[in-house]
């Protein structure tokens, strides 16, 4: 029978899941080659504006594949709606049976890439955080700035958002816990940050390498399409250190795509970050290095946090 595992639920179970750990070791497994990871499936909407990616794929050997549908409809909150949607597919490896469906409304897409962005941060941010600098205000910007306190914790915080009153909501919903500081521009952020976290769907580049500070790294999550893009190329070409959550996919999607169609870099200065969480040499080395880690998200995150909470409710249910 297949199980079926609602959102309060599995909001439940995941207070007892390592789920950075587990983020840390699906991008291992993944730079080692051990994954079937197929390239990412997309819709895109014009009106409203949104898309919807596809996500699916297995680690050799394991007990099961793992097929995800997320969405980001972006006018959602006019209705009262969360902007993300998705589901969780759980099947058997070795029979294709249909284990279990996660009805997680794309909750976990959000939780998987905010702890993707605590690893990043783990292995790419500076020793000592003067500030965490967050552009955008949606779900994504308020999880990557909870996770981050697992791995570099600060709790000077500036926000900036592309209206006023997103960014006061944001600061009435996370100030009880940081001291949030309103950016009126994203130089405001720059100024003030050496941690940066961007989460925003935009098109037109936010920053730009003449704003980064010496020692800066930047965790780029919006631009997960290859229209998006939320950071000019030359912060790239700026940057000592420039990562990708997979190769691949940054030949398609991305920061790191955008670059690279631009002229601003080439492939060869890109690496995986699989590789470098196993490498302590492809980390940062200096407080000085500027670092740039590009998720645009891949389906072995999905993989493992479905797994992960799956594994979790048979334990609780036994």
């Amino acid at each position: 029978m297949t199980t079926v595992i609602e959102l309060e639920e599995i909001k439940s179970l995941l207070k007892n899941v390592d789920v950075v750990t587990a983020m840390s070791e699906g991008f291992v497994q993944y730079s080692n080659g051990n994954t079937v990871v197929p390239p990412v499936g997309e819709l895109l909407f014009d009106n409203p504006p949104g898309d919807v990616h596809i996500k699916y794929g297995y680690i050799k050997k394991d007990d099961f594949y793992v097929i995800k549908i997320a969405s980001g409809f972006y006018e959602n909150k006019n209705l009262g709606l969360p902007s993300s949607q998705g589901i969780m597919l759980l099947f058997n490896q070795k029979t294709g049976q249909t284990v279990a469906v996660l009805l997680d409304e794309g909750y976990l897409t959000d939780v998987r890439t905010a702890a993707a962005g605590a690893v990043a941060a783990k292995y790419f941010a500076p020793k000592n955080i003067e500030g965490i600098g967050i552009l955008g205000t949606g779900i994504q910007a308020k999880m990557q700035l909870q996770y981050l306190q697992k791995t570099k914790p600060c709790k000077s915080v500036w926000v900036w958002g592309r209206t006023a009153e997103n960014v006061l909501r944001f600061k009435e919903e996370m100030g009880d816990k940081f001291d949030i500081h309103i950016a009126e521009s994203a130089l405001d952020v720059t100024q003030n940050c050496n941690l940066i976290v961007t989460t925003t769907p935009s098109e037109l580049a936010l920053i730009t390498a003449d704003n980064i500070r010496p020692g800066t790294h930047i965790t780029a999550v919006g631009s997960d399409t290859s229209e998006k893009q939320e950071l000019d190329g030359s912060v790239l070409k700026k940057a000592n250190i420039v990562v990708a959550d997979s190769i691949p996919q940054s030949k398609s999607r991305g920061e790191i795509y955008q670059a690279v169609s631009n002229g601003f870099i080439t492939e060869d200065k890109i690496m995986e970050l699989g590789n470098a969480i196993q490498n302590s040499d492809l980390q940062r080395t200096s407080e000085e290095q500027i670092t740039v880690v590009d998720l645009t998200g891949v389906a072995v995150q999905d993989i493992m946090i479905t797994t992960a909470v799956y594994e979790k409710y048979k334990e609780e249910n036994a």
